[in-house]
């Protein structure tokens, strides 16, 4: 990272294009993910189309902790130890799948081996499979919009590909090159401090899209955590069938917006208090 980031031509600007896309990228798969569920558009016959989905934004927040700690500095190395940590707690399967993360029974250079497999390969492959069976449920059941109950008529809601489409998309993606290019040149990445295994330092943080798990973890306790933690995960994927079954259980009422909101709060409201604390 140090050869890339100071030798290499201009490797300081691709690799602030690299580290301000993957935080937009993180940033536009939760915002897409709320909008979906606050407009029911998980349900029938879109059940598989958000699972998918919410496996694609476990797979994201996968590349931004493997990315992160590729770095091997004091912040990442200390960050790796305590989902290290996090791991060895799960139950039965832990120990097994923290050593094989590891890469050996403490993190190290193998650690930062593992990982850039995980970033550069494993992760690519599910992701593409993901996204390719996500972009095909949404081609099979359309998007999933409002009807006021005011419109008079049905409004044509699709246009030509070309030239309307595509000039479409090409005006995004100039916009966002041109904005990722300003943020990489008025804050272009930087390097810490070297790892050092013996001394941790006084104030840890990961990434900003992982405050609430890691003040979760400060309230709750590692295997309370844990526990909880991998409960919310399946619970994201299996929405669709937890809100069918919510909605047997009280018709009247829309339970899933209520839960929702609760859940966007909570997490706002943990990312918020490790960012200012």
């Amino acid at each position: 990272m140090k050869a890339i980031t100071e030798e290499v031509a201009f490797g300081w600007w691709i690799r602030g294009i690299h580290r301000w896309s993957s935080h937009l990228m993180v940033a536009a798969v939760i915002l897409h993910a709320i909008r979906v569920f606050f407009t029911g558009a998980y349900r029938a016959p879109r059940e598989l189309t958000w699972a998918s989905g919410a496996l694609v934004l476990l797979v994201v927040l996968g590349f931004g902790f493997t990315g992160y700690s590729l770095l091997y500095e004091q912040l990442s190395y200390w960050g790796a130890t305590v989902a290290g940590n996090l791991t060895e707690a799960v139950p039965l399967v832990g120990p097994t799948l923290a050593r094989l993360l590891r890469g050996g029974g403490g993190i190290s250079e193998n650690t930062v081996t593992r990982f850039f497999v995980l970033h550069i390969g494993i992760l690519p492959t599910a992701l593409f499979l993901l996204l390719g069976l996500h972009l095909l449920l949404v081609r099979l059941h359309g998007v999933s919009e409002f009807v006021f109950r005011d419109e008079a008529e049905k409004r044509e809601r699709t246009f030509p590909f070309f030239p309307d489409h595509l000039l479409t998309e090409v005006g995004i993606g100039v916009a966002l090159t041109f904005l990722l290019t300003c943020l990489a040149c008025i804050f272009p990445p930087g390097l810490g401090e070297r790892a050092d295994p013996v001394h941790a330092p006084a104030h840890i943080k990961p990434e900003w899209y992982f405050y609430f798990t890691f003040r979760w973890l400060k309230w709750t306790g590692l295997s309370f955590a844990v526990l909880s933690l991998g409960l919310a995960a399946f619970l994201l994927v299996a929405w669709p069938w937890v809100d069918r079954l919510l909605s047997r259980l009280s018709p009247k009422r829309d339970l899933s917006i209520g839960i929702g909101l609760v859940a966007v709060l909570a997490l706002l409201g943990l990312t918020l208090r490790e960012a200012l604390g």
